[in-house]
């Protein structure tokens, strides 16, 4: 059953947000998320650039990434187990949550990624290297007046 896919943010979203990467890659050169196995239940987002995440500090990896999902389901981020087991990365906000909604924000839903880096040590994504996956999950609603509030942007947008 398919509820959702993957397309890139346009040319001109992705070089206002990644305009400080040293050599991205091209829009089109980074790969949609994806599976690795039949098996897999998350789709493995790529660094567009080499990105370093200093000793105690934080980056942020504009994925060039948004993802249109049917009502009902949400987007949940979460740092390759790799990087969490040999170096205690994480996402700044402990997990990533895409709303369905999200995808028609002003920011056309581009997916960005903030990592926290808790070690003593730099840690380097390489251009390419897969650094994060999301995992769809279908989600309830409790009983509630109707909602109707309207999506502006991104991180923290509802709460204005």
């Amino acid at each position: 059953m398919s509820i959702a896919r993957f397309t890139h943010v346009s040319e001109a979203q992705f070089a206002e947000t990644s305009a400080s990467m040293v050599n991205p890659m091209r829009l089109e050169e980074i790969p949609l998320p994806k599976r690795a196995t039949a098996g897999s239940a998350g789709y493995d987002f790529t660094a567009p650039a080499e990105t370093v995440i200093p000793a105690g500090g934080t980056a942020l990896i504009p994925t060039g990434i948004r993802a249109e999902m049917e009502p009902g389901w949400v987007l949940i981020l979460f740092p390759r187990s790799s990087l969490g087991f040999r170096h205690g990365v994480r996402l700044s906000n402990t997990a990533g949550v895409i709303d369905s909604d999200y995808a028609w924000a002003k920011n056309e839903g581009h997916i960005m990624v903030k990592l926290r880096n808790p070690s003593d040590h730099d840690v380097v994504i390489g251009r390419g290297e897969r650094f994060c996956q999301g995992v769809f999950l279908p989600f309830g609603t409790a009983e509630e007046e109707e909602t109707s509030g309207e999506r502006m942007g991104g991180m923290g947008s509802t709460g204005r």
